[in-house]
Formats: structure tokens, C-alpha cells, sequence
């Protein structure tokens, strides 16, 4: 064995490690995100119309199902998953039927940037996994929202301009 080979192994394990520790730290963010999703979609929940609600409440649904999916990827990459907040701050009042809408485009806005950043970071699997939270994301804010935009998950990462470089939302805020 030659004295470059032996020095690529131990490289391509650091790599391998950030890879997986840049992996588990974008699938707590997602959980951080569904966490956060969960509790808006309870706040949509209460102030939505009764024609609205049935998309709302399948919304939730689809969100605790995904937030309990993570949290068991957290477990198998070795983490411990993030706990959910005990409230969270929303972006705006949500006094009404109106508010209530905005607040569940948002909330789907945020995930798909999350999830952008999952696909990026995530293992093949996990990234087919992202990427179809990503598109389930996108299509219930354009039924929220009523329109779309080009590039889901990134476009509102540039509008945020996030200084840490990460669409993942901080602990306490939706």
C-alpha cells in the first residue's frame, strides 16, 4: 500500500463524518420546522373557515406524520431529536380567516426552504424523502396562497436574507 492511499482513507472518513453530522444537523432543523409547523397549523386550525378546514386539519396531519418521521431519522443518525417549543412566536397577528391563510403559506414557505436545505444535505435516500417534503410543501402553499413561485424553497431564502445562511428556523419563532 502506498503512502497516498493510506492518507486518502482517514480523509474520506472526515469527509463521510462531516457529511453525516451536516446530515443529522439539516434533519433536526427540519424537525425544528415541523415542530413549528404542528403548532401554526393549530393556530390556522382556529381561525380558518369551515370550507378551509378540512385542508387545514390534513395539513396538520401530513405535518405531525412528518415531524414523528424525523424525529425517528434523528435517532438513527445517532442525535437526539429537538423537543418542540413550548409556544412559538408567529410572523404576524392571526386575528382572522384572512390571517390564517397568509400564516399557512407562510408556514409552507419556510418548510420548503428547510427542506431545500435537507436535499442538499440529506444521504440519496433521505434527499428523495426531502425533495418530495419539498414539492407536498410548495403544492399546499399554492393552495393557500393561490399562486406559486419559480424555485420553491429558495426564492424565500433570498428574501428572508437570513445572515446564517440557513433557511431553518431559530427555536421559539414559526
Amino acid at each position: 500500500m502506498n503512502a497516498a492511499a493510506g492518507r486518502g482513507r482517514p480523509e474520506h472518513r472526515d469527509h463521510d463524518e462531516r457529511d453525516e453530522k451536516d446530515e443529522l444537523t439539516a434533519v433536526q432543523a427540519a424537525l425544528a420546522a415541523e415542530h413549528a409547523a404542528v403548532y401554526g397549523y393549530g393556530v390556522v386550525g382556529g381561525r380558518i373557515t369551515a370550507d378551509r378546514r378540512k385542508e387545514a386539519l390534513a395539513a396538520y396531519d401530513a405535518h405531525r406524520a412528518r415531524r414523528d418521521a424525523l424525529h425517528r431519522q434523528v435517532r438513527e443518525l445517532g442525535g437526539t431529536p429537538r423537543a418542540a417549543a413550548a409556544a412559538y412566536a408567529l410572523p404576524f397577528p392571526v386575528p382572522d380567516a384572512a390571517a390564517a391563510v397568509r400564516l399557512a403559506a407562510e408556514l409552507e414557505d419556510r418548510l420548503a426552504a428547510v427542506y431545500a436545505d435537507l436535499v442538499r444535505a440529506g444521504g440519496r435516500a433521505r434527499r428523495r424523502e426531502a425533495a418530495a417534503a419539498l414539492r407536498e410543501a410548495a403544492v399546499r402553499s399554492v393552495r393557500w396562497r393561490g399562486g406559486g413561485v419559480a424555485f420553491p424553497g429558495l426564492v424565500e431564502r433570498a428574501a428572508a436574507a437570513d445572515p446564517s445562511g440557513s433557511a431553518s428556523a431559530s427555536a421559539g419563532a414559526l
